[in-house]
């Protein structure tokens, strides 16, 4: 029997490295964790303790997961980031001063219960779940 403790890494394509970067980084506070050579086209980011790989798409692992993504083909529904305890009213507040479209807060259920999240996008259009531990 096996048993799942944690999300160990999300894998991302893009064809806005930059743009992603300064979200993932600047925004959200993840570190550049690992960098591949560019033909092999990875960048590992550091999320708490999980890592979001971010793949070039015209780049050797890029080209194997198809075309881009786009407004209506994303690479996943959505995926959800646990985070340190803050208020929702700083979290808005700090999100609205990168100019981000952010919807009110609902109450979800995800793998640490029910909670208040909000959903945001990033630069290739992937959807993720901001979701703050109480």
């Amino acid at each position: 029997m096996i048993e799942i403790i944690a999300i160990d890494h999300l894998v991302l394509r893009t064809t806005k490295l930059n743009e992603m970067l300064h979200f993932y980084c600047q925004i959200l506070g993840c570190n550049i964790e690992r960098k591949t050579s560019s033909e092999l086209g990875l960048t590992q980011l550091r999320a708490g303790s999980a890592l979001i790989d971010l793949v070039e798409v015209d780049s050797q692992l890029g080209k194997l997961g198809g075309g881009a993504p786009t407004p209506y083909n994303n690479n996943l529904d959505h995926f959800c980031l646990q985070l340190k305890a803050i208020s929702n009213e700083v979290m808005f507040s700090y999100l609205s001063s990168f100019g981000l479209e952010l919807e009110d807060f609902s109450q979800r259920y995800g793998a640490q219960g029910f909670g208040d999240s909000l959903y945001i996008k990033d630069p290739e259009g992937n959807i993720i779940e901001l979701k703050s531990q109480k």
